[in-house]
C-alpha cells in the first residue's frame, strides 16, 4: 500500500512538473500568434494551430483564453521571439528558439547551460545554412484515408514531402506555406495531431549512442529553460 501510494504521488508530481513547464511555453506561443494575426482562430491559422497543440497537451480552456487575452495587453508587447545558436558535445550543432520578455536573462541562462554541458554559444547566423525551415503537419493514417488523393490535394497547398511512419503521416512544406498547408489538411476533414514549424538539418550527422546520451542531456536542460520554445540539432 505504501509503495503504491508513493508511486502515485511521484507520478502525479511528475505530471505537475511537466505542466508547470509546458503550459507557460504553450501560453506564450498562443499569445504571440494572437498578437501577430489577431484573436480569431478561424482567420488566424497560426493561432488555430497553437490552440490545437495546447489542447493536445491537455492545457485547460481557461489558460488558453487567458493567453489569447494577453495578446492585447502590455505583457504581450514585451515578449520577443529570438533565436540562439550553439555547439554542443562532440561538435553537434544546436539551434534554439526562444520567446522572452528579458533577452539579457535568456542569453545568460543559455550561455551557462551550454558552458556547463560541454558546449558553447555561437554568433547569430552561424548555423543558418545548416537547417531548412519547414512547416510540418502530423495526422493519423486510417483505412478511410486515400493517401494518394490527399498527397495530390496537399501539393496545391505547398506540400513538398509526405512521410508515413508508424501509422502517422508527416506533411512537410516550406515554413511560408504554414497557413495554406494547415488549412488544406483541415479542408480534407483531417484532424491534425500536431502542427509546427521545424528546422530540419540539411546534412544530418551520425553520432554513437553514447554521444547521443551526452547531447540529449544538454538538450533536456535547454528545453527546461522557461524562455526556450524549441531546440533543433543536426544529429541524425
Amino acid at each position: 500500500m505504501g509503495r503504491a501510494f508513493e508511486y502515485r504521488r511521484k507520478s502525479k508530481e511528475a505530471r505537475w512538473d511537466k505542466m508547470s513547464k509546458v503550459f507557460p511555453k504553450l501560453g506564450k506561443i498562443i499569445t504571440m500568434a494572437a498578437k501577430e494575426g489577431g484573436a480569431d482562430p478561424d482567420s488566424n491559422p497560426k493561432l488555430r494551430a497553437a490552440i490545437q497543440n495546447a489542447k493536445a497537451e491537455n492545457m485547460p480552456k481557461d489558460n488558453v483564453e487567458a493567453a489569447i487575452k494577453r495578446a492585447s495587453g502590455k505583457d504581450a508587447a514585451d515578449i520577443t521571439e529570438i533565436n540562439y545558436e550553439g555547439k554542443g558535445p562532440h561538435g553537434v550543432m544546436i539551434f534554439v528558439e526562444c520567446a522572452t520578455d528579458n533577452t539579457n536573462r535568456s542569453v545568460a541562462n543559455l550561455k551557462t547551460i551550454f558552458n556547463k554541458n560541454g558546449g558553447e554559444m555561437l554568433p547569430s547566423g552561424a548555423l543558418a545554412f545548416l537547417f531548412d525551415r519547414k512547416s510540418v503537419v502530423e495526422f493519423e493514417v486510417t483505412d478511410e484515408l486515400n493517401m494518394e488523393e490527399i498527397e495530390l490535394t496537399l501539393m496545391d497547398a505547398g506540400l513538398e514531402e509526405l512521410e508515413i511512419n508508424d501509422g502517422v503521416a508527416y506533411a512537410y512544406a516550406d515554413f511560408t506555406d504554414f497557413g495554406s498547408l494547415t488549412s488544406a489538411v483541415e479542408g480534407l476533414g483531417i484532424e491534425a495531431k500536431k502542427t509546427s514549424t521545424q528546422r530540419i538539418p540539411s546534412s544530418p550527422v551520425e553520432f554513437s549512442d553514447e554521444q547521443l546520451n551526452e547531447i540529449e542531456e544538454l538538450i533536456d536542460k535547454l528545453e527546461d529553460d522557461e524562455d526556450v520554445q524549441a531546440v533543433f540539432t543536426n544529429a541524425e
